[in-house]
C-alpha cells in the first residue's frame, strides 16, 4: 500500500524518504521565484525573508502533480492513501480528488482513498505517521481510513503566534486587531475547528499565552500520558523547547515530537509561531 501526504503536514523530508511516504508539496513564491516546498526551499529562508521585510506567497499543489501521481499508482494496482492537509486552507485536497476522478475515468479499478483530515501542521503529521505504522502492520487500507478519520475528528491544535501582522496579512484577523495587539503585546491563541482557523483567547505577553497553552491541554486532553504530543514552531526552537519540557513534567507523554513548521504554513502564520497537536480523544 502506498501513503501520500502534502508538506502541510510539516513532516521533515528526511521522514518522507526513510518510511516510503511519497511527498506531494505544496509551493512558495518568494522574490518572483516559485518553490516546490520542501523539496526545493527550506523553511528557514522563509522566516529570514519575512524577517527582512519581504511576503511569501503560497499556491496548492499542482494538478500534475497529482494526475502523475495517480497514474503512476493506477499503473502499480496497488491501494493508495492520500492524507490531505485541511480543505478549508488549501484547495490541495480538491485538486487532488479531482485529479483521482480523472484518472478512475480510464482507471476505474484504481483504489485510492484521499481523506481531508481538516487538520494543518503536525496535526496532520501525527496522522500520517499513525497511517505508516498501521501499513507497516499490515493493516489494509480500509482498516487505516477508518482509524486515521476517527483520530482526525478528534485531532485539537492549539497555537499561538509572536506577531498578528502575519495572520492579517492572510486575512485571518482584522489589521485593526493586529495593530492594537502590536501596541499592547497581546498574543492570540487559536484552535482549529472543523478544519478552520478560530481565535480563541487572547493574553498579554508571551509567557501567559504559552503558559495557557498546556493549561488547554490539560482541559482538552484524553489520557495525555498514553499519548505521542508534538509541538511545531516558527524558527523558534527555544520557545519550542521550552513548551516540551513543561509538556513532558505535566503530563509525561509517551513521546513528545518538535519540528519546525514549513514554508507553505510558515508563511502565513510567521516566525515565533508554537503550536501543539494532542487527541482529546484516544482510539476515536
Amino acid at each position: 500500500m502506498r501513503i501520500f501526504a502534502d508538506s502541510g503536514c510539516d513532516l521533515p523530508k528526511s521522514y518522507f524518504e526513510e518510511n516510503n511516504v511519497t511527498l506531494l508539496p505544496l509551493r512558495v513564491l518568494i522574490d518572483d521565484q516559485e518553490y516546490d516546498d520542501i523539496i526545493e526551499i527550506d523553511s528557514k529562508e522563509i522566516y529570514t525573508a519575512i524577517r527582512s521585510g519581504k511576503h511569501p506567497k503560497t499556491s496548492q499543489a499542482s494538478p500534475e502533480l497529482f494526475l502523475n501521481a495517480w497514474k503512476e499508482l493506477a499503473a502499480s494496482g496497488e491501494d493508495g492513501l492520500y492524507i490531505a492537509f485541511s480543505s478549508e486552507l488549501s484547495g490541495t485536497y480538491n485538486t487532488g480528488v479531482m485529479m483521482k476522478d480523472q484518472v478512475k475515468e480510464t482507471n476505474p479499478s484504481m483504489n485510492l482513498v484521499v481523506i481531508d483530515s481538516r487538520c494543518a501542521s503536525l496535526g496532520c503529521g501525527l496522522l500520517v505517521k499513525e497511517a505508516v505504522r498501521l501499513r507497516d502492520k499490515g493493516e489494509d487500507v480500509r482498516t487505516i481510513e477508518r482509524k486515521i478519520r476517527s483520530m482526525a475528528a478528534h485531532m485539537e491544535h492549539l497555537f499561538t503566534v509572536e506577531d498578528l501582522d502575519y495572520l492579517a496579512k492572510g486575512g485571518r484577523v482584522s489589521k485593526a486587531s493586529a495593530f492594537i495587539g502590536g501596541l499592547l503585546n497581546i498574543k492570540p491563541l487559536l484552535h482549529v475547528e472543523n478544519g478552520r482557523l478560530v481565535p480563541l483567547e487572547k493574553h498579554r505577553g508571551r509567557k501567559k499565552v504559552l503558559k495557557r497553552l498546556t493549561d488547554l491541554m490539560a482541559e482538552r486532553g484524553d489520557h495525555l500520558s498514553k499519548q505521542t504530543i508534538a509541538i511545531s514552531h516558527g524558527d523558534d526552537e527555544e520557545a519550542a523547547l521550552q513548551v516540551k519540557a513543561a509538556i513532558e513534567e505535566l503530563f509525561r507523554p509517551v513521546k513528545v515530537e518538535v519540528h519546525m513548521i514549513g514554508s507553505a504554513i510558515g508563511a502565513h502564520a510567521g516566525p515565533g509561531t508554537i503550536a501543539v497537536f494532542f487527541l482529546n480523544k484516544l482510539n476515536g
